[in-house]
């Protein structure tokens, strides 16, 4: 539309040229041959002949320079009519100047949805600018360019296309030229409005096939005739009571007047209360004032005819918003149902991923217990997870995805956007976090085991480290003691030699028993770098243990500083006993250890492991023949010793005083180790069948997995070779589908077997398996993937029937689309690529280059190839990339069957369209560009209406009132041509 406005505000306005000179007056006589019925019931009226017996009265009084006030006077005094000064200085009767007032109002009314007004209707004309605006509001239509200069030629050309413009619409313009609009002549200027009101209010109007005033008084006399005291017979008495306004508005509307309470001999307040109402509430500018129609003998029927026009256009328009109110229901209900389905799945996916963001963070906590019995209590817990917990989340992942695809179905047969979830909950994000969710579970199973041989190696070390603390504590009681005795003092020389080859011999023990401190202190460092729940008092035990070594390597240098200090009293040395000892004692040590060795504890995993410490065992046996030669020898000294002394007459004071090693103690050690051995034998079988037993299950899982495997891999390709095939009708597919996903079901019996030969593993802790490459893990992954495969597929096959059923797809023609879209998916991946999916179009006839219409010939795909390269035809980039974007929405660059059978059946069904809403939209508002709740709550069921005000935009227009809705915008976002 051009803008008047700025042009209008270029202007400045002059003095008016004289408008009622002898040309308007010489017109006047041509217009009212024109309406000869404008007056022609007021010319009949007694009160007109006296008007224009009085005349000449007023004439000579104008003449005579008297003011309008004073006319006016003598009129009231004369009974007259009285009259009133236009802005020209021109005196019009009052009767005109109601005119002047109803038409402003009239022309305002639509003045104000281009967003501006009139004040003086003789004055604002005169250019030319605002009454083309009026023009093109009333008629929907655009006039030419107005023109922007200020002289007088350019208001009369703009005038002139006014003027053209009313008489292209089939209107007879007598004596109403553009220089008396252009003047400010009242008289012409009311009657072009006049004209005006006519043509684009009253003519239309037609009850019956009668004219269009007829028409009007015959709607007034209908909609009136069921209401006392009104008697609609003219446009003029009939109307002064006000009962007949009051009438109309509470036959359309009749919760706005209080018809009952109204009476006949008040007719002020009947009048301001049908003008006050339908200003408020049916946007009816008010007209005139109830004192004009009430203090008239008879009201001007010009007017009341303008007003009632208005209230005729205000009403007739009910039945379309009725029309435009069902259409508007049906596609909000599609619209509610689709959102019902979109909550429906928000909730389903909230609720699935916020059990895996539960279950996560239990899975990914790997706070160490500090027994095995708890880890193995929570190992437990991880079973009952997967048995229990596990699998019902499994089956509502994959009917999640079948409630999507479906919903997505609906949404393109209803013509609507695809279904885009809100962030993070995709079915990519769900498969994420599932991904992650598996990621956790194999993590913490993995963390478990690992812990759980952690703990199997603490407590190893930690009873090895008591066995050895304990046998180096049972050597070092009493040490101290001995070493703090001061018998040296009193000893004589041979005692003092004897005390200083024992103090050697000691020494000699202390030395070898530092192998035994380092291998304390080094198994409680690995003990406190495994974090050992007993370290504290292991790390108490183990200080104690050094400490005591300290004190005695102390006390050990101190001992022998005395003695050395007597040495050289002590001359006497019993040789055979040194030997003794020095051999004795290291024997003592190979006995300890040797004992530790056959009582030290083992872990094995494999029956390579055992067989290996069976052999290290048969080597240690095969040393015992030695040691019992070296055992022999170290007696054989002693009883030298007790030979010599007995055939010299010596008298022994006692025990060796060189050891403490006696051969009772050498005997009764070796008795000991003689005693292990077998002990140890035992222990070693014991081990070595276990394992055997443990190979054996790890044999009959691998046969079995081996098995199961390569089933279900085979089942994934027999599916996939299904899903491209699809053989028969959808039906027939469908139910072979069904089946073969009962044959799967019934096979689920083995992977049972399988899940108990795997826990029968888990608990005898095999950690691994050298005879298979299939895992658990791997097999209840393939065995998820395999349901949800087949699952996936049925959903694929019930979403083409469908579409089928929905679009009026026959089988032929559903076979020739699996046909076609087999032959170029080259590589059967079910699949097409943009240039795949554009050859098989091309071999379907589809024709995007000619206004986007489809070719349906009777030609074979052949001969119709043939023809497109005889005539050089190839599908435009700009055609095919739109058709892209509709079947590949995600820009993946694969278009699927789904797709492809979507796209092809909603190119041939007619639905409804955002431009039909948009229009019944505007039918509901008025022929406004927006729309208000008030009016939405009026035509619409109170739920839409409400679902309609929570979603409308504001409207951000130049002719915007408060609280006006946005009603365009939301109805391309119903069709996913905006945001919603």
């Amino acid at each position: 539309m051009v803008d008047y406005h700025a042009a209008n505000q270029s202007y400045q306005y002059g003095p008016s040229s004289g408008g009622n000179g002898a040309g308007g007056g010489g017109s006047m006589g041509d217009y009212m041959a024109q309406e000869d019925d404008w007056d022609r019931d007021l010319l009949l009226d007694p009160a007109w002949e006296k008007q224009q017996r009085k005349s000449t009265f007023i004439f000579y009084a104008i003449l005579n320079g008297f003011d309008a006030g004073s006319v006016n006077t003598w009129c009231r005094n004369l009974s007259l009519c009285p009259y009133k000064a236009n802005s020209s200085g021109f005196f019009l009767p009052w009767q005109n100047y109601r005119n002047v007032k109803t038409f402003t109002a009239w022309c305002n009314s639509h003045l104000r949805k281009a967003g501006t007004q009139i004040e003086n209707i003789d004055e604002d004309f005169r250019d030319g600018l605002k009454l083309m605006l009026l023009l093109e509001v009333i008629s929907g239509e655009r006039l030419p360019k107005p023109e922007r200069g200020k002289m007088r030629v350019h208001k009369i050309n703009n005038v002139n296309k006014a003027l053209d413009f009313i008489a292209s619409k089939g209107v007879k313009l007598v004596s109403i030229g553009a220089e008396e609009i252009v003047d400010g002549n009242a008289k012409m200027t009311l009657g072009m409005i006049w004209t005006i009101i006519l043509r684009f209010a009253i003519q239309d109007i037609s009850v019956e096939e009668t004219s269009a005033k007829e028409g009007l008084l015959l709607w007034c006399q209908r909609k009136t005739a069921p209401y006392k005291n009104v008697n609609v017979q003219n446009f003029h008495i009939s109307w002064k009571d006000g009962l007949a306004f009051n009438a109309l508005i509470h036959r359309h509307r009749p919760e706005l007047i209080e018809y009952d309470k109204l009476r006949k001999d008040d007719p002020v307040t009947n009048l301001n209360n049908a003008f006050e109402v339908a200003e408020k509430y049916l946007d009816i500018p008010k007209m005139l004032d109830a004192e004009d129609i009430v203090n008239t003998a008879r009201p001007d029927e010009k007017a009341i005819m303008t007003y009632v026009s208005s209230f005729y256009h205000a009403f007739s328009g009910a039945q379309k918003a009725e029309t435009a109110a069902n259409r508007i229901c049906k596609v909000l209900a599609v619209n509610q149902e689709n959102e019902h389905l979109m909550e429906d799945y928000e909730r389903l996916a909230s609720d699935l991923l916020e059990w895996i963001r539960r279950t996560i963070p239990w899975l990914e906590d790997r706070v160490p217990q500090k027994t095995i019995q708890e880890m193995q209590q929570k190992l437990e817990d991880f079973r009952d997870y997967r048995r229990v917990h596990k699998p019902p989340k499994v089956q509502e992942k994959c009917q999640l995805e079948i409630n999507f695809n479906t919903l997505q179905t609906k949404l393109r047969l209803s013509n609507r956007p695809a279904f885009m979830p809100s962030e993070g909950r995709m079915v990519s994000d769900i498969n994420n976090c599932w991904q992650h969710l598996e990621q956790a579970e194999k993590g913490y199973e993995e963390w478990l085991l690992n812990e759980i041989r952690r703990l199997e190696r603490l407590d190893h070390l930690a009873e090895k480290f008591r066995q050895k603390a304990s046998i180096h504590e049972a050597w070092t009681d009493g040490k101290e003691a001995m070493l703090k005795h001061r018998d040296y003092e009193t000893a004589t020389l041979s005692d003092i030699k004897a005390l200083i080859r024992k103090h050697e011999a000691f020494e000699s023990d202390l030395a070898a028993h530092q192998d035994r401190v380092e291998q304390i202190a080094a198994i409680a460092q690995e003990l406190n770098e495994l974090d050992y729940y007993d370290s504290h008092n292991v790390n108490t035990r183990c200080q104690k243990i050094c400490d005591q070594w300290d004190a005695l390597g102390s006390l050990t240098h101190s001992r022998r500083e005395a003695l050395e200090k007597t040495e050289k009293q002590l001359e006497t040395i019993d040789q055979l006993h040194l030997e003794y000892a020095k051999r004795a004692a290291p024997f003592n040590n190979w006995m300890e250890s040797a004992m530790e060795d056959l009582q030290d504890m083992f872990i094995v995993h494999t029956i390579e492991e055992i067989e290996g410490l069976i052999s290290a065992h048969d080597q240690f046996k095969s040393t015992l023949p030695d040691a019992d030669r070296e055992r022999e020898a170290i007696l054989a000294i002693h009883k030298e010793a007790q030979r010599i002394a007995e055939s010299n007459h010596i008298k022994l004071s006692g025990s060796n005083p060189y050891t403490t090693v006696t051969p009772q103690i050498i005997n009764s050690k070796w008795e000991k180790v003689q005693q292990l051995v077998p002990k140890r034998d035992h222990a070693l079988l014991e081990e070595q069948s276990k394992q055997q037993s443990n190979e054996h299950l790890r044999r009959q899982f691998a046969s079995q997995a081996n098995i199961v495997g390569p089933w279900i891999q085979t089942k994934m390709e027999e599916i996939g070779r299904i899903s491209i095939e699809m053989n028969g009708t959808l039906e027939d597919q469908l139910s072979h589908l069904k089946q073969y996903e009962l044959s799967i079901v019934d096979y689920k019996p083995n992977l049972d077997l399988l899940e108990q030969q795997h826990q029968l593993i888990q608990e005898a802790l095999i950690f691994d398996n050298k005879h298979t490459n299939y895992t658990m893990e791997h097999i209840r992954v393939g065995w998820e993937q395999l349901l949800t495969t087949i699952a996936r597929t049925i959903n694929e096959v019930e979403n083409q029937i469908l579409t089928r059923d929905a679009k009026g797809i026959s089988q032929e023609q559903m076979q020739e689309f699996r046909a076609s879209f087999n032959h170029f998916d080259k590589d059967h991946g079910g699949a097409l690529g943009p240039e795949e999916f554009k050859a098989c179009l091309i071999s379907l006839g589809y024709d995007v280059e000619n206004d986007r219409q489809k070719q349906t010939g009777s030609m074979d795909s052949d001969d119709f190839r043939a023809l497109l390269i005889s005539t050089g035809y190839s599908l435009g980039d700009a055609e095919f990339n739109r058709i892209m974007s509709v079947v590949d929405p995600n820009h993946s660059g694969l278009v699927t069957f789904q797709a492809f059978i979507d796209f092809m059946s909603r190119e041939t069904t007619d639905t409804d369209t955002a431009d039909q809403v948009i229009a019944s939209f505007k039918v509901l508002a008025g022929d406004k560009n927006f729309i208000t709740a008030e009016e939405l709550r009026r035509e619409l069921p109170p739920d839409q209406a409400e679902y309609c005000i929570a979603r409308m935009a504001p409207y951000q227009g130049p002719d915007a009132v408060p609280g006006a809705l946005d009603y365009k915008s939301f109805s391309t976002a119903l069709y996913g041509e905006s945001d919603l």
